[in-house]
């Protein structure tokens, strides 16, 4: 069995990658096959999300232990099968490759191709081509002008500073408010 992953980019419009790889193979594999297709170096901090239909991350998958709270399931590139976590054709996935600025590459499990067997994995489709690796804050506000730190910020265009204080708490005062808070005596 051959499992065909399709990558994109939401910065690049005709940025498109495939990759064939083997299920039994690791998601750090799967990690190296997308550096090597893209072009990028080896050295970022990168992670794996199992995404629900709409895009929402459900599991990370790491490519160093983060997590040292054995009360909770963890994942390591090195040591999770791409089998034991995703099984059905258009599951999704979100690989980070960004950290800092949460730029990442969109992935669908487009085909498994049964009645085929390889080892490791291999790109198949390279067009376009790949967002820079990093950026810096800077560069992606003035990219995606989605900084934009105008007079409804907040998102409410009534936004008055005067109702908050210093640390930008409601003073309360209006309807429904509570009773100013007492601290308990023992």
């Amino acid at each position: 069995m051959i499992y065909r992953f399709t990558l994109i980019s939401d910065e690049v419009d005709d940025f498109v990658r495939e990759i064939q790889i083997d299920p039994e193979a690791t998601f750090y594999d799967f990690h190296e096959a997308i550096v090597k297709s893209v072009g990028y170096t080896n050295d970022q901090m990168t992670s794996f999300f199992i995404c629900d239909d709409d895009w929402e991350k459900e599991k990370e998958i790491t490519l160093e232990e983060m997590d040292d709270n054995p009360e909770m399931d963890s994942w390591v590139m090195k040591d999770t099968t791409i089998s034991e976590l995703i099984e059905d054709e258009k599951q999704k996935l979100l690989y980070v490759f960004d950290y800092m600025t949460e730029r990442c590459f969109f992935i669908e499990l487009s085909e498994i191709i049964t009645g085929k067997e390889m080892k490791g994995a291999k790109c198949t489709k390279k067009e376009g081509d790949a967002p820079k690796q990093t950026i810096d804050f800077e560069e992606m506000a003035a990219n995606s002008g989605s900084l934009d730190l105008d007079e409804n910020f907040y998102g409410d265009q009534d936004f008055d500073l005067e109702e908050f204080d210093q640390e930008g708490f409601d003073m309360g005062g209006g309807e429904g408010s509570a009773a100013p808070f007492e601290e308990e005596k023992f």
